[in-house]
């Protein structure tokens, strides 16, 4: 899917690693919540509470999951999922567009 229609999106932006990741929060009537996001080039942890499945709509990236050393390359096209209560680390080679989902367990 290429848009999201009848959605409220907020208005400030997520801000990370000092302007280096950014997103914008899109909430769906349903409850669903996602972020659209760009990742600059740079090394990243972050820490989720719900399980997120991040697709990669364009840009390139390693990424260790977590309980794992081995690091996964991911392009634009693909997507990976991180499970609750975990924490993940991210090597992003060039500047990655993103769409995070975030699901309740």
């Amino acid at each position: 899917m290429d848009r999201f229609e009848n959605v409220t999106i907020l208005k400030p932006a997520n801000i990370y690693f000092d302007g280096k990741v950014t997103s914008r929060t899109v909430l769906f009537a349903s409850g669903e919540k996602k972020t659209l996001g760009l990742m600059m080039p740079g090394e990243y942890t972050f820490g989720t509470a719900k399980k997120e499945i991040m697709e990669i709509l364009s840009g390139e990236l390693n990424v260790r999951l977590p309980g794992s050393d081995q690091w996964i390359h991911i392009s634009g096209g693909q997507v990976f999922e991180v499970p609750a209560n975990a924490s993940f680390d991210l090597k992003v080679v060039a500047i990655t567009d993103y769409c995070c989902s975030y699901l309740d367990a």
